[in-house]
């Protein structure tokens, strides 16, 4: 086990290196990091919120909204079909979990639960299962609906899709050190180190970015609609920019989803607008709409509201179209972001809004390496005065390299330090001397059974190994665990704790070995000063 093989000395020296090539762009200021080569690591620690300051925002996703329109999407469905079919019946009822139908031409039931029946398609998610179910009831009736389950996997997935969304439309702020992440089933944590206003960030998070196409009708149905209150089935009443109400179809014609590109562009009047690309199934349903509707008005709404009002003058089969009348070029460019990165699929609310001061975290720094050099000194104390100059410090020296490959690591994949990463961090401090302690433990009681010191030096090595890495197996699963299972500062504590794990075990054995390899064939002695 003493034995100072050519590759031990390689892997060392190179791990030494290689940690003090990463480690070194946190001793250097911003300015000195980007004028380095392009071939040196140029990456430091990323201060976490609670050391650097910043923003935080809690936002909960809106499920149950999800469900209202989910089951609104069906009633429109059930609808369409039995029109479509000549079924008699009376309006659709929505309910809690699904829609309900009475046909009231018994004759024409079977045929109405048949075409019902054909709505229904695979879950492209879970095999065996179906998107909802239908069912015959007594009296004519007829229903749709869907479980718990089932809502409950949408709702996953469009928190899991709003996740996405957040990022993509942060990424494209160029503020690349936001991290947003999933907390529980329907919320989203995202944490914004040196942002001391989120009003902005929080603004683009918050608009939902809905972009729809509605067919208008221009008909006095309008009068009708607002006289009596109640739109026709499948309508709705939406006010224009102009202040006038627009009887516009409820199911969209088209939605943002099946754009592949937005851009700033502009209108004939060379004012902002916002140029939009279809995707084929888009450019195919657009130009088959306005080719049958010359002469007609089509809305484009953005979350709901009417931001341009068209009439299709000529058939427009490439698959373009245009947003004019949006404002300014900052509005443009927003929508720009915000369509280019998609639309929320559920509406996401701030539920907690925090502002972490810089001077607040400058101090938590301070305490933070305050508390690491203390227990650092006492660390070195305690195996100094435990196992004396020769042997203590060689386990001081492991430690300090540890502490080095900790720093390069974390630079080197971008992780944040935060205050749990700290106390992770001195945590493995002690957790790293705890190998040597084994090790050192074991050569004495090899020393007192009457072994040379060469041949204690060499079991103390090899059987310790065993122990070493059992006890930092069950340490890493532990903190594989909290990451995986928790989030924010918990996973923060975890990672600091999994990188110094692995360090640790490296440092401890590799270094200690070769050290104190070469001190036996330098002093050749003939006890172990330890025992």
């Amino acid at each position: 086990m003493l034995q100072l093989a050519r590759w031990k000395f390689v892997v060392v020296i190179l791990a030494a290196v290689l940690g003090l090539l990463f480690a070194m762009p946190n001793l250097l200021t911003r300015e000195q990091r980007d004028a380095l080569p392009g071939w040196l690591p140029h990456n430091a620690l990323n201060l976490g919120l609670d050391l650097r300051g910043g923003s935080y925002l809690l936002l909960e996703a809106d499920v149950d909204a999800l469900k209202v329109q989910r089951i609104a999407n069906l009633a429109e469905d059930v609808e369409t079909t039995l029109n479509r079919i000549d079924v008699a019946h009376d309006r659709p009822v929505r309910g809690a979990m699904g829609v309900t139908v009475r046909i009231t031409n018994p004759s024409q039931y079977d045929r109405a639960l048949t075409e019902l029946r054909g709505l229904v398609r695979p879950d492209p998610n879970n095999p065996g299962q179906t998107n909802f179910t239908v069912r015959a009831q007594d009296g004519g009736v007829v229903s749709l609906g869907f479980t718990e389950a089932q809502f409950a996997r949408e709702a996953s997935d469009a928190v899991a899709r709003s996740l996405e969304v957040v990022r993509r439309r942060l990424d494209a702020t160029g503020t690349n050190e936001i991290n947003p992440v999933r907390q529980g089933a329907d919320r989203i944590v995202v944490t914004a180190p040196g942002v001391s206003d989120p009003a902005e960030m929080e603004r683009l998070i918050g608009q939902t970015a809905r972009l729809t196409f509605h067919e208008v009708d221009d008909s006095d149905r309008i009068v009708e609609a607002l006289q009596s209150g109640r739109p026709p089935y499948g309508w709705m009443v939406v006010t224009d920019q102009d202040g006038q109400p627009r009887l516009l179809r409820e199911r969209p014609l088209l939605t943002g989803d099946m754009l592949t590109n937005s851009s700033v562009a502009y209108d004939q009047n060379n004012q902002p607008a916002v140029g939009l690309q279809f995707n084929g199934e888009g450019a195919r349903i657009f130009g088959d709409y306005t080719t049958r509707n010359v002469g007609r008005s089509f809305a484009i709404l953005l979350d709901g509201e009417i931001v341009s009002l068209a009439n299709i003058r000529e058939p427009i089969p490439g698959g373009n179209g245009q947003i004019s009348g949006v404002g300014g070029i900052d509005r443009a460019t927003e929508m720009v972001t915000l369509l280019n990165a998609g639309a929320l699929p559920v509406e996401l609310t701030v539920e907690e809004r925090r502002v972490v001061g810089a001077e607040l975290g400058a101090d938590a720094v301070r305490g933070g390496a305050i508390a690491t050099a203390v227990a650092f000194v006492l660390v070195l104390a305690f195996m100094i005065v435990t196992y004396g100059f020769l042997f203590g410090g060689i386990s001081v020296v492991a430690l300090l390299v540890n502490g080095v490959l900790i720093i390069a690591a974390m630079s080197m994949i971008q992780a944040s330090l935060s205050l749990p990463g700290i106390a992770g961090l001195i945590l493995t401090l002690a957790m790293a001397v705890d190998a040597n302690v084994i090790i050192y433990e074991r050569m004495r009681d090899e020393a007192r059974a009457g072994k040379s010191a060469v041949l204690a030096m060499d079991a103390g090595f090899a059987r310790a190994w065993v122990t070493i890495v059992d006890a930092n197996l069950t340490t890493l699963i532990a903190a594989w665990i909290m990451f995986f299972f928790g989030s924010g500062p918990v996973q923060g504590f975890a990672w600091t704790l999994s990188i110094g794990v692995i360090t640790s075990v490296f440092t401890a054995v590799m270094i200690s070995q070769i050290l104190l390899g070469i001190w036996v064939r330098v002093a050749r002695p003939k006890t172990l000063p330890i025992v």
